[in-house]
């Protein structure tokens, strides 16, 4: 095939669209509520097959279904899902409607475990199912470290109740211990699983692993609770 043939020309074409739609997606202000674009990925799509990579071009498919209750995305509801006690069929949780926070660190053997909560603030039951999107931040916005991979786990459908919470895990090896090199976020940019904007919550944590020896952060599904 010649070097500038048609086939050719629009392979390129693809590639450098799917570059700038992974590159697509938003953040938020320090007290979890939606703001702005950004050009912070994170691991938006959540999968729900317990793969051990991050997501592929987080946002480029809009981060899972459009559709609450579409069956076939594998990480919506489906009309048997979320159950409320009144008999009402809850559907997905909207970043709207999810306040983020980051709960204490449970550390043990050299490795740091933070749980990743949402909660539930609207006035309706609401689901959350598979893996959040995360990213550490600076003060500028600008992602510190790769993307977190995810580790394997079995998703589950968590039926939020107004003021309920579900909680996964991040973690990560001390960069102390490891010897990786660190940075101290000023935020983590955390994406409910299936949306596209996120929530920006104020990082605490001390400084995390970015990039060398041992630097991988991982994710866990979500699962009930605030992980405490």
């Amino acid at each position: 095939m010649a070097k500038n043939s048609p086939a050719r020309r629009r392979a390129a074409l693809l590639a450098s669209a799917v570059a700038v739609l992974g590159l697509l997606t938003a953040c938020g202000n320090d007290d979890g509520s939606a703001s702005s674009p950004s050009t912070l990925s994170g691991t938006a799509g959540p999968a729900t097959d317990g793969s051990d990579s991050p997501a592929e071009s987080p946002n480029a498919t809009p981060s899972g279904s459009s559709s609450d209750t579409n069956p076939s995305s594998g990480t919506g509801t489906t009309p048997s899902e979320g159950v409320s006690a009144s008999g009402s069929v809850s559907t997905r949780c909207h970043t709207s409607q999810l306040r983020a926070t980051v709960g204490h660190n449970d550390p043990g053997a050299g490795q740091e475990n933070f749980p990743i909560v949402l909660t539930n603030t609207a006035s309706h039951t609401c689901t959350v199912r598979g893996y959040p999107g995360a990213a550490f931040a600076d003060s500028a916005g600008k992602q510190l470290g790769p993307d977190p991979k995810r580790s394997s786990g079995a998703p589950e459908t968590v039926t939020l109740a107004p003021g309920q919470s579900a909680w996964a895990g991040l973690t990560f090896s001390n960069p102390e211990v490891s010897g990786a090199k660190s940075a101290t976020p000023a935020t983590l940019v955390v994406t409910p699983p299936d949306e596209k904007d996120p929530l920006k919550v104020k990082w605490t944590g001390g400084q995390v692993p970015v990039s060398g020896n041992s630097s991988s952060v991982r994710l866990t599904v979500f699962s009930p609770g605030s992980g405490a």
